[in-house]
């Protein structure tokens, strides 16, 4: 199997590495001669030659010799690259992997020759260390065996799971966005820490692995939330105090009107 990326930028370098890196599942056998990177300049190819021992170029030829070709570039630029790629695969019906928020299976198999067969894959940032979270959903164009394949390929970097394309909205704004709330949330509870008198550091440290014990903890017992909040909530207690101050404040009511934001934005840019 060999595999091409298009615009190897932070998540697509993520990709790469996971997958080389891999030891497990079906990228366990892939190596840096197994992949083809098209960078945006020479300098960016440099680096990725120089990191991973891959084979980099600016331009794509010889593109149409990838078993697989990801999409790994921004959206707003997504047309010119679909543009550029689509002569190099007239003859064969290629899989295509899209990373690219908001770009719906239909647009990407419109602008390629007939009969690409198109998956999209809607990663998170914790990919970078083996630990994304990554939903997987096929146009209409590709197989079954094509999605199972795209998805067993982002199982060896964390989770993956098969939705329908109408899903993957919300997916990006549930676990696509989910390292920034988490994030925010953490900032928040460590600007409480201060007020209430701890140095940031500390109160960073502490809420980084406390939010790392939690999520192990639900993951080695199956718990589910309600069942570990509940056992953190001891009647009359401080965490029982703290979650009510919270919900009449408008924590629950904040997050999901934050969630439906993303979800509308998602719809603007499709």
């Amino acid at each position: 199997m060999t595999i091409g990326i298009i615009g190897c930028g932070k998540m697509g370098e993520a990709i790469l590495t996971g997958w080389i890196g891999a030891r497990t599942g079906v990228a366990a056998d892939l190596t840096p001669a197994d992949f083809l990177i098209v960078g945006h300049s020479q300098q960016r190819c440099e680096q990725l030659r120089h990191r991973h021992g891959v084979r980099v170029q600016t331009d794509m030829s010889g593109i149409q010799a990838a078993d697989i070709i990801v999409l790994g570039v921004k959206p707003q630029v997504l047309p010119e690259v679909l543009s550029q790629l689509a002569p190099h695969l007239e003859g064969a019906p290629h899989l295509v992997v899209s990373i690219a928020a908001g770009v719906a299976c239909a647009t990407i198999e419109a602008a390629l020759p007939a009969g690409a067969r198109v998956v999209r894959a809607m990663p998170n940032t914790p990919l970078q260390v083996g630990q994304g979270a990554t939903a997987v959903a096929a146009g209409a164009t590709a197989t079954p065996s094509d999605e199972q394949l795209v998805c067993d390929l982002f199982d060896c970097l964390g989770l993956a799971v098969k939705v329908r394309e109408d899903q993957i909205d919300a997916v990006a704004a549930l676990s696509g966005a989910a390292p920034a709330y988490f994030a925010a949330l953490i900032e928040a509870l460590a600007v409480a820490g201060e007020q209430a008198g701890l140095p940031a550091a500390v109160a960073e440290a502490l809420l980084v692995q406390s939010g790392f014990g939690t999520f192990d903890m639900m993951r080695a017992t199956g718990a589910s939330p309600e069942q570990t909040r509940l056992a953190v909530c001891s009647p009359g207690g401080t965490t029982l105090a703290a979650l009510a101050a919270m919900d009449q404040a408008g924590f629950a009511a904040s997050i999901q009107a934050g969630v439906k934001a993303a979800i509308d934005r998602a719809k603007e840019l499709a």
